[in-house]
Order: structure tokens, then sequence, then C-alpha cells
């Protein structure tokens, strides 16, 4: 049984939905499983091995040319492609209108959430099997639960495992445990002050650490040369491709993180992962993993860099007593 996954945004949803993916190969050894995703992704699905053809949308870039030439090129060539997939199922785990339209394009039978379960109830007009999903669960349990339905079998809820390895690389000349520290975020009351996460640093390298940085824009560059500045032991990644981050990211020891896409990453890889919610509620969208945790700002009040390196410590002890 071939079945599409549709999945095109953002990096921490995509990374949300490995979960039901390894729940499906455990118990139907019939269904291969190939997704739709948009192009700044494709590498974040690649780190599944079980994931055979990955098709690429630029939804974001085709909404600013609408009508331009090149946008309605790629849009056939996408239609194309999927519709010579010859799919027997396709699962819209968005639940937008955008992706239901993504979907109808390989021309197979559509599942997704029913109309109280979909984030936008229109995109279930599309859809020709739809499941009721309690809207109140976590984003990874909604999706396992979703594809359980759709594929006929009951996901076991009590083990989580995203079945993603780190791709080949990592940080050429540095030996001894690191510390990513993902200081970068999409907005600006999500971010940790760089005093913060320079005095982290401080902190990690008091405990035999070495920090690791990088940056992907202006302003986080700033903020990486800064905290490499104050704290001289720390490594600073240049801008990098995902995939090169994702070695480097996969081999750390610990990693610190604000609300952002690599430490979603970050856990599901399994790494000892501490997540700074500060304007945002982690409850149905947070990272979930083995050793994962998360640190919300109380009301007024702050989370110190003392508290997110003794819970990475914590987290770290953990998973050495943990079985191998």
């Amino acid at each position: 049984m071939k079945v599409l996954i549709v999945k095109t945004s953002s990096m921490g949803d995509v990374i949300h939905t490995f979960p039901a993916v390894e729940d499906a190969l455990r118990n139907r050894s019939d269904i291969s499983f190939d997704w739709c995703v948009e192009v700044a992704f494709a590498g974040i699905v690649a780190l599944h091995p079980a994931i055979r053809s990955i098709h690429k949308v630029a939804i974001r870039r085709w909404r600013k040319t609408p009508l331009g030439g090149a946008t309605w090129r790629e849009m056939a060539g996408l239609r194309h492609g999927l519709r010579t997939g010859h799919y027997d199922l396709v699962i819209d785990a968005q639940g937008l209108l955008k992706s239901a339209v993504v979907a109808r394009q390989a021309g197979a039978p559509i599942a997704g959430f029913d109309r109280s379960s979909a984030r936008e109830p229109s995109a279930t007009l599309l859809y020709q099997r739809k499941y009721a999903v309690p809207r109140d669960l976590h984003a990874i349990e909604r999706t396992r639960r979703l594809f359980g339905l759709a594929l006929d079998y009951q996901p076991d809820l009590s083990t989580l495992n995203s079945g993603i390895v780190p791709p080949a690389g990592g940080l050429p000349g540095v030996e001894g445990r690191t510390a990513f520290l993902l200081h970068g975020t999409s907005r600006e009351d999500k971010k940790w002050p760089v005093e913060d996460w320079i005095e982290t640093a401080r902190q990690l390298v008091s405990r035999q650490f070495t920090p690791v940085v990088t940056w992907s824009n202006e302003a986080e560059k700033r903020a990486a040369e800064a905290i490499a500045g104050a704290v001289p032991d720390t490594v600073l990644v240049p801008k990098s491709p995902l995939s090169e981050i994702a070695a480097i990211l996969g081999r750390s020891t610990l990693v610190i993180g604000a609300d952002t896409g690599l430490t979603h990453l970050a856990s599901a890889f399994g790494l000892p992962t501490v997540a700074i919610f500060l304007a945002t509620e982690p409850g149905l969208t947070g990272p979930r993993g083995p050793f994962a945790s998360t640190l919300l700002a109380p009301a007024g009040g702050k989370v110190t860099p003392a508290e997110a390196v003794t819970e990475a410590e914590r987290l770290l002890a953990l998973r050495s007593e943990a079985p191998a």
C-alpha cells in the first residue's frame, strides 16, 4: 500500500509526524510512505530512513507570485509528480485548506481530521475519509491517532520513537562534551536575552562542556557572536545548510534551546533537551522526547541560566542511567 503524507510545514510540525510513521511501520508491514513538504524542510523529512520519495512544494514563495509563469510550471510539475506516484491513500496530517488542496493533486482518496478536529474545517470538504481526534491532545498524539484510524491499527501511546537518525558529519576538531545553544527563534517575545545565553555558556564551560552556537540571519549572527565573544570557549558555527546543522546537533551531548524547530529536532533525536518557553504555551506543541523537558517562564518572572543548566544536567544523568 502506497501512502502519501502531506505535512508541508513548519519544522516542528514535520518532526511531530515522525512517531506516527514509526507506529505505522510497526503495525503495517505492507505500507510504504512518500511525503510532500515545503522545500525548506525536505532535509528534515529525509532524516527518516523509511521515507522513499519526497515531493517538494514552495507554497510560501508561490503566494508571492501567484500568476507568475514559474509558479504555474512548478505547480504543474508537482501535480504530475504526485499523480505518477499512483498512491492508494493520501493522509493530510496538517488539516489546513492549503494542505488539502495539495493532497487533492495526487488524485487518490484523502484521509484527514473531521470537521470538529481539523485546524481549518473547510479542508475537510476535500477529504473522502474523515476521523474525529480530540483537539486538546498534543500534536504528536493527534497525528498518531489519525494515522491509526486511517490505516486501521491502534498505536501504542505508551512509547515514543521518532525513528530519525542524524546525517553524517559533526563538529571537526572538537572533543569532549558539547552543549548546543539554540538561541534563535522567529519571534522577539520568544527570545531569551543574550545576557542569559552568555551566562548559560559560562556555567556550561565551568562544568566542562563546550558550548556551540550558530545563526541563520543577521540578528542571530549578532547574538551568536556576542555569546562567543563573551565566552571564548564557545564554538561559533557559521551559517550552514540544515543538514550540516542537524549533523552537529545530533552529536551534541545536550541541547538548550528556545521555542524553535531545531529544539524539536534535538528532542526527536533523543538528546537531553531543555526547551525555554517565554511567550508561548508548550502544552499542545512543545518538544517531546525521552529526555526532553520544558522550562516555562512564570507570570512576571523568568527562566534563569542556572535553572536551564541544572535541568540539562538532570536529563543527561537520566539518559546515562537508561537501558541501552
